[in-house]
């Protein structure tokens, strides 16, 4: 498995490359928070699954559905979607997560 990484300062930083990629009328992204980082893997090659680009940061992110205003790129914990203006984060933690364990091994051995 190949990953490429890109590092972020904060998670809003995360959010904005995210909202900025997203596909059109797609308003509502995945992140992870998960062994002190923050992060979105991107497939590189969707059709093998063997490259990755990681966006990330360090830190941990609480809550399950966050609200990113890209014009003051600022985000904010909410109890559900309202806005089509909006970019929603869905906070996802898993318990164990393989790809995420290859990915942080890699990146950790090559800092």
């Amino acid at each position: 498995m190949n990953f490429e990484f890109e590092e972020f300062e904060s998670p809003d930083d995360i959010f904005l490359y995210m909202s900025t990629i997203a596909p059109p009328m797609k308003n509502m992204l995945p992140i992870n928070s998960y062994k002190g980082y923050i992060f979105s893997m991107i497939p590189l090659n969707p059709n093998t699954g063997e490259s990755y680009l990681i966006i990330y940061t360090k830190g941990k992110i609480d809550g399950k559905l966050l609200e990113f205003d890209i014009n003051h790129k600022k985000s904010r914990p909410v109890e559900q979607a309202e806005r089509a203006d909006k970019t929603y984060f869905v906070v996802l933690t898993p318990k164990r997560n393989t790809i995420a364990d290859a990915a942080i091994k890699h990146l950790e051995k090559s800092t």
